[in-house]
């Protein structure tokens, strides 16, 4: 176990994720701690370099822009779809999280934000994209073995989820 955390170290770490205006999106205070190996693209990049130099016990709060967060916002990822095209019965809604495929057949979230009478329309940005974030973030314990494989499927994180 090294005195301060460095790029492959494996952490746990309790962070609470809020906007500029102190909105708290996401905090990992109610439950177990974040798990996740340093630098191994388990995190937005802006998370994994700040706790580059940190030791356990330390707390520290960090901004983090789009850059090194979810990314600018894309319009080319905002699209009209034709009402016909969706499956008979299929109640759609405003706000409504959808699973779309793209060309290889891998999922992509979408989120209905209007409905336009014969189209639909849909955003597959991240819903973080674009924004100024602000972590709290306080490194619980370091020197843990990392994990090999998901739990069951489930290791959907704050940050990022599983890529296997």
């Amino acid at each position: 176990m090294s005195a301060t955390v460095r790029t492959g170290d494996t952490i746990s770490v309790h962070y609470t994720g809020r906007f500029e205006d102190g909105n708290v999106f996401d905090s990992s205070r109610n439950r177990a701690p974040l798990k996740f190996t340093v630098g191994a693209g388990q995190l937005i990049k802006g998370f994994d370099d700040a706790v580059i130099g940190m030791a356990q016990g330390e707390k520290k709060t960090v901004h983090i822009g789009p850059d090194e967060g979810y990314g600018q916002r894309n319009d080319a990822l905002v699209f009209d779809f034709p009402m016909a095209d969706v499956p008979e019965g299929m109640h759609i809604e405003l706000g409504m999280m959808l699973q779309l495929r793209d060309d290889r057949g891998n999922p992509v979230p979408a989120v209905v934000t209007a409905l336009n009478g014969e189209t639909i329309t849909m955003d597959c940005n991240h819903p973080l994209a674009g924004r100024q974030l602000v972590f709290d973030i306080e490194v619980i314990e370091t020197g843990l073995a990392p994990d090999l494989s998901c739990d069951g499927g489930s290791c959907e994180t704050c940050c990022s989820g599983c890529e296997h």
